[in-house]
């Protein structure tokens, strides 16, 4: 079976930084989208930054550009979610998620990934 698992949120003051990880259990080397989403209550799932894991390109929400840096590291199969500058906007659930075949052009949608972890809770005050 295919893990996600996210860690490291947690209630942080405005203007403060997080660093998200998403341990899995595919080789992410491979030709892979994994991406990061973020949840607020009664919103939708929106994405939030991807990487084509095959490249190394990587792709961002306007609202966190310049803010929010997604990274890899092959060896640990990993992917980091780099959270700079945080706002109280940004409070949401954030969500790990991968696709196969590497990023298409709507990789901001949840039916383009086909599996996802449990989430993991930011809380920015």
């Amino acid at each position: 079976q295919v893990q996600l698992v996210e860690s490291g949120g947690e209630s942080v003051q405005s203007g403060g930084s997080l660093r998200l990880s998403c341990e899995t259990s595919l080789y992410i080397y491979s030709s892979y989208c994994m991406g990061w989403f973020g949840q607020a209550p009664g919103k939708e799932r929106e994405g939030v930054a991807r990487i084509a894991t095959g490249s190394g390109n990587t792709y961002y929400a306007d609202s966190v550009k310049g803010r929010f840096t997604i990274s890899q590291d092959n060896a640990k199969n990993t992917v980091y979610l780099q959270m700079n500058s945080l706002k109280p906007g940004d409070t949401a659930m954030y969500y790990c998620a991968a696709a196969t075949g590497g990023c298409g052009f709507r990789w901001y949608r949840r039916d383009s990934f086909n599996y996802w972890g449990q989430g993991t809770q930011v809380t920015v005050s």
